[in-house]
């Protein structure tokens, strides 16, 4: 592949780490895509770097869907408050734009978790749970993926 080639590859994995940061695009598809797009252009051993990148973002999709649901449990919340929190949040995305997605998944869960709870402090906490459980998640999501850029990177710039 020419290394104009690389670089565009390089340029989409970077819009997908973004968009696993701030979750307005599929950033963790955009990293398998643009890896698997590289494969079938490389041919060969390149095949051998996307299946090990693929694994390690495999692995991260998985743990952190345990690890979130682990914490969302230890602190009673149910899967509920998550949904509308996202449904929200959505909304509030094109609403207010740059930070209505983040308001509005607060806003979501705290309503759902005052509904659920009918007292304030109650829903405040069990709010909170469901953001720290989302960042939680981001954050698996991102370094994983990073951890496959970098298999990448190795892959495509050291080979």
């Amino acid at each position: 592949m020419p290394f104009w080639g690389e670089l565009l590859v390089a340029a989409v994995i970077m819009v997908g780490l973004v968009g696993i940061v701030v979750p307005v695009l599929p950033g963790t598809l955009l990293i398998v895509g643009a890896l698997f797009v590289w494969a079938l252009i490389v041919g060969g051993w390149a095949w051998s770097v996307f299946a090990l990148a693929l694994l390690v973002i495999a692995v991260g999709e998985v743990l952190k869907y345990l690890i979130a649901g682990r914490s969302l449990r230890a602190d009673a919340i149910p899967n509920r408050t998550v949904v509308v929190g996202g449904l929200v949040g959505i909304v509030g995305f094109f609403v207010v734009p740059v930070i209505g997605l983040l308001l509005g998944f607060i806003v979501g869960a705290l309503a759902s978790e005052l509904v659920r709870t009918r007292s304030f402090d109650g829903a405040w906490r069990g709010a909170f749970s469901a953001l720290k459980a989302a960042v939680k998640t981001i954050g698996i999501e991102l370094l994983f993926a990073l951890l496959a850029t970098g298999i990448w990177t190795g892959g495509a710039f050291v080979w």
